[in-house]
């Protein structure tokens, strides 16, 4: 057909419509795509009732048709007779496009690998911490997908990459200490000395950790006030976590007076045990008679609380202190207090 083979705009009838064939049959093949395997694949996720199984499918799904949209236009476009500058803007447009796209999937499926394990290992405290982070693993795909863009588009990255390199190193020094609170942040979140709820004791510092920031981690004193830590004090302090504690060793003392019959101090350790295993999650370990002191003899008692809850602690100290009392009361036997005795002596008068 002589119509197909005139020229216009330097390509031929004939090479416009098998461009407009190639963008047909590619439409059509990605329509086969969509409705035939991602709609089977977005069946089976509804099927599993699992939000990430069907989220994954989103993060290939969108991409994919992207991709196979520009992929197609560009091939239908790239067999035409075009301008070279017309040619090179085409190129340009299809290579920024298909890193953008390429970017986006790489950053949501690394977000979605990462919250599924976050999910699996079931830590609020953790995902909390992701959702922190989150904008940094995208600022990183993004700085490294520009690189690789510019790269593709014939520019020299090699000055540009040692350029960036010593500002990196300019903005380190100028940033040391909020790096440093960064990495401590990092090995606090990945470490985990310690959680959200947790009581601690920091130095002369101790409260509750109420939110652990990037730069600083708040504490609610058991005054009531706020305390802000820095990051960095507490990965370079000995933290002493109250939280993680399974059980508490109690140790305290007793004394009674210097005036108790032999018979009845020998009969304290056993009325000491006796009222301890009473105590519900209470295990007893020993009482002796200890030492002299200077107004009491003195008993060491030593008892776990099978739990290590402060307020279990004091409610068992508390019934073992009334029971204490009520025992001693019952056997005569009197608690020392400070005192002081003073003996007089007469002397005798004697005729010179």
């Amino acid at each position: 057909m002589p119509f197909l083979h005139q020229v216009f705009l330097n390509n031929t009838f004939a090479a416009y419509g098998m461009a407009i064939a190639i963008l047909i049959a590619g439409f059509i093949l990605i329509q086969i795509v969509r409705s035939i395997v991602l709609g089977s694949l977005q069946r089976w996720a509804k099927q599993q009732q699992s939000p990430l199984d069907q989220r994954l499918i989103n993060i290939f799904s969108q991409p994919l048709m992207r991709l196979l949209y520009i992929g197609t236009v560009y091939i239908a476009i790239a067999n035409l007779n075009l301008h070279p500058i017309l040619g090179q803007t085409l190129k340009v447009l299809a290579v920024i496009l298909a890193t953008v796209t390429g970017i986006q999937f790489l950053s949501r499926f690394s977000e979605y690998l990462v919250r599924a394990y976050l999910i699996r290992k079931g830590n609020p405290e953790l995902e909390q911490s992701f959702n922190v982070l989150t904008p940094f693993i995208r600022a990183i795909f993004w700085a490294v997908g520009f690189v690789f863009l510019l790269d593709n588009l014939g520019f020299d990255i090699s000055a540009m990459v040692a350029s960036l390199g010593i500002g990196g190193l300019a903005i380190a020094f100028a940033a040391q200490g909020i790096l440093q609170d960064l990495f401590s942040y990092f090995s606090i979140v990945f470490d985990r000395p310690f959680s959200i709820g947790d009581f601690i004791i920091v130095g002369d510092y101790l409260g509750t950790v109420e939110q652990i920031g990037i730069k600083t981690t708040r504490l609610k004193s058991i005054s009531g006030e706020q305390l802000i830590l820095a990051n960095t004090d507490l990965t370079s302090s000995r933290v002493r976590n109250f939280k993680r504690m399974e059980q508490r060793r109690i140790v305290f003392t007793l004394g009674v007076i210097y005036e108790t019959p032999a018979e009845k101090l020998k009969q304290i350790p056993a009325m000491i045990e006796e009222i301890i295993q009473g105590v519900e999650g209470v295990t007893f370990e020993r009482a002796h008679f200890a030492s002299y002191g200077d107004f009491s003899l003195n008993y060491e008692v030593v008892y776990l609380v099978n739990t290590g809850d402060f307020n279990s602690y004091m409610n068992c100290q508390q019934q073992i202190n009334f029971a204490l009392f009520e025992a001693f009361a019952a056997a005569g036997i009197e608690f020392a207090y400070p005192t002081q005795v003073h003996y007089l002596q007469k002397q005798e008068q004697t005729d010179p």
